[in-house]
């Protein structure tokens, strides 16, 4: 059994940054590729980002490509994803994820967190 624990949501002005943190814990961390994605109100949950267990290639949404970035530690068992120049629309709860069963685009993937919420001003 895998636990992911989330952290570093809250609110923020448009056109500021945001940390995500998602620590995972109950088997070896850096067997697995790591997903975050998101889930705004009244929306499908959608990808954000992926990063192989090496760290070797990452994978970005394409609208979010230039101002998210997704890394890992893998001596911390965490995974973070650095969002900069955020917008009202990059408002939802974040995911991270792990374990992909169909791919790093997939929302299939095993184990996932609870989420923590960003929300964006004007």
């Amino acid at each position: 059994q895998v636990q992911l624990v989330e952290s570093g949501g809250g609110l923020v002005q448009a056109g500021g940054s945001l940390r995500l943190s998602c620590v995972a814990s109950g088997r070896a961390f850096s067997r697995d590729g790591m997903g975050w994605f998101r889930q705004a109100p009244g929306k499908e949950r959608e990808f954000v980002a992926a990063i192989t267990w090496s760290g070797d290639r990452l994978y970005y949404a394409d609208s979010l490509k230039g101002r998210f970035t997704i890394s890992r530690d893998n001596a911390k068992n965490t995974v973070y994803l650095q969002m900069n120049s955020l917008k009202p629309e990059d408002t939802a709860v974040y995911y991270c994820a792990t374990d992909p069963l169909n791919g790093y685009f997939s929302l299939r993937y095993r184990y996932w967190g609870q989420g923590t919420q960003v929300t964006v001003s004007t």
